[in-house]
């Protein structure tokens, strides 16, 4: 990603310093998402929560209607993305367990609703045998096809799911474009991602939907910040919040431009502390943590630590955050074995290149570069192309004496610093 160029001192790790002549320009402007921030209710909500109350009273007086429950499911499943409790999920997955029951897994519709409900919770290959049975139903298969290619991405079965994708292949098709651009990401191609993800956009714009563009515009944001294209991702998630004035994770993508770009710390946590109330999520907590470790206040971030480990505890959100716990345990030398075991775990579930990536990370921060050399170079070169993960591919070869690979990485590395985050900045001059 081309990033901004900056002149820098540190002082105790902290960034003090910027160039008046290379200081990024503004690209935000709190008018601009004031209105989001401030507003009173969630409209969609309240109407999900009155759809709720009406399905579930009509099942109630007649429980042999099964037909019922994926409409309440779909109901609960929208509560998640609205609310971030995972118990709206889990109530969703348990609708849809007794659907398929009851069905006898007969029911394509319902087998891939289950399936997509896992894929959100990471239980990705309960996802596969769902999809599969979806599959071979043969009832709609193109539509199992493309929930096939979401699952085998998943799991790290590329060719699996690129013979699904080409086997839907349909360059007018919104759906069919999505997966392409996600296919085109993967391989490292991110500008041909884009345009694919800009001609499903302009579909979803052609036909007025309102769900596909709220889609497009909030995946375009974070595609164009990959991309070093900060103002079109600003721009991409403002227009996504005027659809849908709720959509926290477009406020929080403008929250990550004005800490990572602009590196207005203050202004960021604002923003992330006005949506926290209604979207009680984890990763609020350890974004929190990460914006005060940059100011240089490490008990502050500690705290928030400790208050995302206790939401962890106090919420049962199964594998979802194995790869913010590796990562967190990795960094502390005294948990580097636990994250060894989490990464393991992981490995075990999901077996991609960014489990692996994990896996070696953790074996090298317990002090064993060796092995995070062989599984980094049998895993992990070459087949992702994450800058988080070829930080710790450069890391790896610097504890192996491997010097020469690290100067062109290191480079790469500093045009990636907005998507990797400010305090990478230290992190990768030490490299």
């Amino acid at each position: 990603m081309k990033a901004f160029k900056l002149i820098f001192g540190f002082t105790l790790g902290v960034f003090t310093l910027i160039s008046c002549e290379n200081k990024p320009k503004q690209i935000t402007n709190p008018q601009d998402y004031k209105a989001y921030l401030e507003i009173k209710g969630n409209k969609e909500l309240d109407l999900t929560l009155a759809e709720i109350e009406f399905w579930e009273a009509k099942f109630q007086s007649d429980t042999i209607q099964k037909s019922y429950l994926p409409i309440i499911a779909s109901k609960y499943s929208n509560l998640f993305q609205y609310t971030g409790d995972i118990n709206d999920l889990y109530k969703a997955c348990e609708l849809l367990s007794k659907a398929n029951k009851a069905n006898e897994y007969s029911k394509v519709g319902t087998l891939r609703s289950l399936a997509r409900n896992y894929i959100a919770q990471h239980r990705f290959k309960e996802a596969l045998s769902l999809a599969e049975k979806a599959f071979a139903n043969g009832e709609g298969k193109k539509e199992s096809q493309k929930l096939l290619f979401d699952v085998q991405m998943e799991l790290g079965n590329y060719e699996a799911a690129l013979a699904n994708l080409e086997a839907v292949k349909d360059m007018n098709d919104y759906d069919y474009l999505i997966r392409l651009a996600k296919w085109n990401d993967h391989i490292g191609d991110l500008e041909t991602a884009i345009t694919f993800m800009e001609r499903a956009r302009t579909i979803a714009e052609k036909n007025d939907n309102k769900i596909l563009k709220i889609w497009s515009y909030s995946n375009l944001g974070d595609f164009y910040g990959h991309a070093g294209r900060v103002q079109d991702s600003y721009n991409s998630y403002l227009k996504t919040l005027a659809i849908d004035p709720n959509y926290t994770y477009a406020l929080k993508g403008i929250a990550w431009i004005v800490f990572s770009y602009e590196r207005n710390t203050v202004e960021a946590k604002r923003i992330i502390e006005m949506i926290e109330p209604t979207h009680k999520t984890p990763d609020f907590l350890l974004l929190k943590s990460e914006i005060t470790a940059f100011e240089g206040k490490a008990a502050e971030a500690d705290a928030y630590k400790e208050a995302y480990f206790e939401m962890l505890a106090q919420n049962n959100y199964g594998a979802m955050y194995n790869k913010y716990n590796t990562l967190l345990y990795a960094d502390d030398k005294s948990m580097a074995a636990k994250a060894l075991e989490i990464a393991r775990v992981e490995v075990n579930h999901r077996p991609t290149p960014d489990s692996y990536d994990l896996l070696a990370w953790s074996y090298l921060n317990t002090g064993d570069a060796k092995k995070a050399l062989a599984i980094a170079n049998e895993k992990v070169v070459g087949k992702s192309f994450e800058p988080h993960i070829q930080y710790h591919l450069a890391m790896i070869y610097k504890a192996n004496n491997q010097l020469d690979k690290v100067p062109k990485m290191k480079k790469e590395l500093q045009e990636s610093i907005y998507e990797l985050g400010p305090e990478f900045e230290a992190k990768i001059q030490k490299l």
